[in-house]
């Protein structure tokens, strides 16, 4: 087997650290987008005048 060079598992880690964090960005970008869409719902909903009687 081959060892790997420092530079390259250095490299490595921090790319793959990067990734996870991105993901969980993404994550949280996602569930926030999901609440304001929820609450833009909720407030249509209540804007709607009453129907007549």
């Amino acid at each position: 087997m081959t060892a790997l060079s420092k530079e390259y598992l250095l490299l490595f880690n921090a790319v793959t650290d990067t990734e996870q964090t991105l993901s969980q960005l993404r994550e949280s970008l996602l569930e926030v987008q999901r609440q304001a869409e929820e609450l833009f719902l909720e407030n249509a909903a209540g804007d709607d005048p009453p129907a007549e009687s």
